[in-house]
Order: structure tokens, then sequence, then C-alpha cells
């Protein structure tokens, strides 16, 4: 892919996650994580490797621009999330531009980065800064909207990339 093309739609991509984080408040902006995760399984779909990363620093970089009292924490977290798209994407093979789309690895890659990403800020902001209460049961509500986020997400972009996007003339 063509650097212009590449660059185009990481500030796409990028610009939709920074409007889900900006545009909506703080508890909200959580529950969209789906919408994140499957602009990041995109993103490593048209870019290839390295996609769903940078689309996440520069993400991160707007996104923590916008909250500056939580900046850093934006900022690693959805740098984070990227490369972990992108480490699982690669691990499990599922980035092939000119052939469909496995939708059970992408539902799998995308499954393992939501819900390590889920428990990695539950436990950033439950030990580290004790915002949140160190608890056995929201610990596991926030592994499983984690889970249950990234299999929504695989799907999505699977889906979306083998019935609509996989034939553009990027």
């Amino acid at each position: 892919m063509h650097r212009v093309k590449r660059l185009f739609i990481t500030a796409l991509f990028s610009s939709i996650i920074f409007v889900a984080n900006f545009f909506f408040p703080a508890p909200v902006n959580n529950l969209l994580i789906v919408v994140q995760a499957v602009v990041l399984a995109l993103a490593a779909l048209f870019v290839g490797r390295g996609g769903a990363s940078y689309v996440g620093l520069v993400g991160g970089v707007l996104s923590a621009l916008s909250r500056p009292a939580f900046g850093p924490f934006t900022f690693v977290f959805t740098f984070m999330f990227g490369v972990l798209v992108d480490v699982f994407f690669l691990a499990f093979k599922v980035a092939a531009p000119e052939a469909k789309v496995d939708r059970n690895k992408a539902i799998l890659a995308m499954a393992l980065s939501t819900a390590i990403m889920a428990l990695t800020t539950y436990y950033t902001f439950s030990i580290l800064t004790n915002i949140l209460p160190l608890d056995l049961m929201l610990a596991g509500m926030m592994l499983f909207l984690g889970v249950g986020s990234g299999i929504t997400a695989g799907y999505a972009a699977a889906y979306l990339w083998n019935k609509y996007l996989q034939s553009l003339p990027l």
C-alpha cells in the first residue's frame, strides 16, 4: 500500500477513536470499546503489519490531548491496544489483504486483545491509582465485557472486510 493511502487510513481511523473518546463521557466511552476494537482490527487489515499500532499511536496522542488529567493513561492504553491487535493478528495469521479473513481467527485475536486490555485498565485504575475498588465481581465483569466486545469486534471486522471492504481499490 502506498504511503499516502496508509497515512490517510491511519488519520481517518485515529480520528474515529478520538471522536469516540472525546465526545462521550468517561463511563460511556469505555463501553464503546467495541468501536475502537473494530477500527483497530480494520486498520490491521487495511494497512497490514503495524496498522493497528499506527492508529493506536495517533489515536492515543489525539485522545490524550483531549483529556489532560488522564492523558498518559489514555495514550498508553490506546497505543497498547493497537500493539496487542497487531501482535494477535500476526500470531493467528489473520491479515490477508487479498483473501477472505478467517472469521474465527479474527474473533479469537480480538477477544484476547480486548480481554488483556480490560484487565490491564482495571488493574491500573484499581491497584495503582485506587480510583476503582478492587473487587472480584467487578474484575469478572470487566473480563466478560472485554471478551464480549472482542468477539463482537472480531466478527464485525471480518464481516465488513469479507463482504464490503476487501474489494476496495486501495
